[in-house]
């Protein structure tokens, strides 16, 4: 499965020559896979079949779907009038109206809502249902083209953050050994600043130096931030739901990222934790729209 967008649109048409069937698709992101329905009830029993079509060919998203009937340009809509219904009716309401002594006012336009249709047979409905299917078939597969277009985009702006990032990551990498360093010369300039006045036993202070410069030491987060990033690519060179798994790496990284930028006072390595946390933010917002 290439991956896709949860964003995207898609459209189709069937017919015969009475009727034309027209469906379209609209998809955002969603947490979860919702599908919603426009269209006339005579085709809710439908509503099972085709969320099932839905959930074999995507995931996640929020679908909106419209279903719209028209009569071909060998046929109008009024052929489908049902001449003693609208008969009975103005009879029905003569005779209210004279019990009542009102005067009757009909409206031809009110003899186009639904109960004045002829009622569809079973052979005409099963010819509209798959007319719906046709149609729903070419939208479903327009809209899939639709989201792995728009997901291939947002791939390509994923791969530009995540090298921006290694970029800046990579300049931590060449100086990680310039932590402890920093920090073993300022600890020996504030200790020889004490030492004149404050007896200090060389070996305790040793020992503190020693645990202190290890809670100083960025190489392990170097190497989990490394590894985090083989998985990302992985994941988007993978045909598997990257969405979620994006989303979570991001945190990850977003952790890793923070403790090195607590552990050094260098300017230099502070602005970049800076700039790779804005390239983890992007990569966020662009795997929040991956399905």
């Amino acid at each position: 499965m290439t991956i896709q967008s949860m964003t995207g649109f898609g459209r189709g048409e069937a017919a015969d020559d009475e009727l034309l069937v027209v469906v379209e698709m609209k998809s955002v992101n969603h947490r979860f896979r919702d599908v919603r329905f426009k269209m006339s009830s005579s085709f809710s029993s439908l509503e099972i079949p085709l969320k099932q079509k839905i959930s074999e060919m995507f995931k996640r998203g929020s679908f909106d779907i419209y279903v719209n009937v028209k009569k071909t340009q060998k046929t109008n809509r009024f052929d489908d009038l049902d001449d003693s219904k609208i008969k009975d009716y103005i009879k029905k309401m003569q005779t209210l109206s004279q019990a009542q002594g009102v005067e009757l006012v009909v409206h031809s336009t009110e003899f186009l809502r639904q109960e004045f249709y002829l009622e569809q047979d079973d052979e005409k409905q099963k010819k509209l249902e798959q007319l719906l299917f046709q149609a729903f078939e070419k939208a479903s597969q327009e809209l899939k083209n639709s989201r792995e277009g728009e997901g291939a985009k947002l791939v390509s702006h994923l791969n530009d953050h995540q090298e921006s990032y290694a970029k800046y990551f990579q300049g931590i990498v060449e100086r990680a050994d310039e932590f402890k360093a920093h920090v073993e010369e300022k600890l020996k300039k504030r200790v020889a600043e004490y030492s004149s006045e404050i007896a200090v036993e060389e070996s305790r202070l040793l020992q503190e130096v020693v645990f202190y410069l290890e809670k100083m030491d960025v190489h392990e987060e170097i190497n989990r931030i490394h590894a985090h990033l083989e998985k990302l690519n992985k994941i988007l060179s993978g045909p598997q739901e990257v969405g979620r798994q994006i989303d979570f790496l991001a945190q990850e990284l977003n952790r890793e990222t923070n403790t090195i930028g607590s552990k050094s006072s260098l300017k230099e390595i502070s602005d970049r934790v800076v700039q790779m946390k804005v390239q983890l933010e992007k990569m966020r917002e662009q795997g929040l729209n991956l399905e």
